[in-house]
């Protein structure tokens, strides 16, 4: 699948499945205190921590698409040559894979029977 089609594929990932994670996760939470059941409590400590870690993740993949768009411009510049446009979409796709990655992954264990 080209770059494109992934960021793509990425963002309607989040577009569509996000707000079903947050559903089903808020209506467990709700189900727990309902029920006084603390099954819930490691659910919510790992949907902490996974949104830590793919923040982590994503700033430092964007950080790390950034870095290699300057180091080819500048390239191009030290050569004599003009330097291709920089564009944001491989930062962006960057940053936001991490998220995506997890979204789907949290789709998949929430809505099964």
């Amino acid at each position: 699948m080209s770059r494109s089609k992934q960021f793509t594929h990425d963002l309607a990932s989040l577009w569509f499945q996000a707000p079903l994670v947050i559903a089903l996760r808020t209506q467990a939470m709700m189900l727990a205190a309902a029920t006084g059941s603390t099954r819930e409590n490691a659910e919510m400590g790992r949907m902490i921590g996974e949104k830590a870690a793919a923040m982590v993740e994503g700033t430092l993949a964007a950080q790390q698409a950034m870095a290699l768009q300057a180091t080819r411009a500048m390239t191009q510049v030290a050569l004599g040559r003009k330097p291709a446009a920089l564009t944001p979409e491989p930062i962006a796709h960057a940053a936001m894979k991490p998220f995506a990655k997890r979204v789907r992954a949290n789709t998949r264990r929430l809505t099964k029977t």
